[in-house]
């Protein structure tokens, strides 16, 4: 495929432009309040003296891919606080869901502020340039942190909702139109294809838990995600050294 002339001259300047066009149009869009019916989820059954049963223990699938990918991918900075991320997304969002509330929603939403920042910094140093990815980790993790403050301080969801999609139209674009210096690119479009359904599962709550009569969407959300999670492991532990852009 043929990339257009300025992303291949400037794959970076075009990344930072965009990504301050996406957050400077915020500005035009209204405050987003948290709904506090977003605490309400289909299945509030306790089973096992345990509150939202599903919704807690299926939290379980982070704590294991977490764990793998601290344990296994060690050499990278950037893919160590993504997989952190992960991990304590698997305490944190339990905390949130064994009694609802604003509060407990920030400590299920920060790891995954982590794992946002760290991946999109990971992939710039791969695709891009590797210092840019160093140098942008930080700031970027900073961002995601910074955008849960805003809501807590202000109910204004706006620059969350960009930590949380900006990377999902930023990684598939850069995958899509940047060459790769590793192998396994499909693993990360399969990890995009369980993050998407996992959104999904999110928005069908209750009508899968209608549906269903055993399970709301929300816990398979839970076990959606994970697996996006755990493509990107395998991504990191079976990838290879390339010299062209085949994968």
């Amino acid at each position: 495929m043929s990339i257009p002339a300025a992303i291949r001259a400037r794959p970076l300047t075009v990344l930072l432009g965009f990504a301050a066009v996406s957050l400077a149009g915020l500005l035009l869009v209204p405050p987003i309040p948290q709904n506090p019916l977003y605490h309400a989820f289909a299945d509030q059954r306790t089973l096992c003296g345990v509150p939202h049963f599903w919704n807690v223990i299926s939290n379980l699938p982070f704590i294991l891919v977490g764990a793998l990918g601290l344990i296994q991918v060690r050499r990278d900075l950037s893919a160590r606080i993504f997989f952190l991320g992960v991990f304590l997304t698997g305490f944190g969002s339990p905390y949130y869901h064994w009694a609802p509330n604003d509060w407990g929603l920030f400590w299920d939403r920060l790891p995954m502020t982590f794992a946002f920042m760290a991946i999109l910094a990971n992939v710039i140093g791969e695709r891009i340039d590797e210092r840019a990815g160093r140098l942008l980790l930080w700031p970027l993790v900073a961002l995601g942190v910074i955008s849960l403050l805003v809501w807590l301080r202000f109910d204004d969801l706006r620059l969350y909702a960009w930590v949380q999609f900006f990377p999902i139209v930023a990684l598939p674009l850069m995958f899509w139109l940047l060459p790769p210096k590793y192998t396994g690119t499909w693993l990360w479009f399969v990890a995009a294809g369980f993050y998407l359904l996992a959104k999904l599962l999110e928005h069908y709550d209750a009508a899968i838990y209608a549906s269903l009569g055993v399970m709301s969407g929300h816990p398979i959300k839970h076990v959606a995600a994970a697996a996006a999670a755990y493509a990107i492991y395998l991504a990191f532990t079976t990838r290879k050294p390339i010299a062209s852009s085949d994968v």
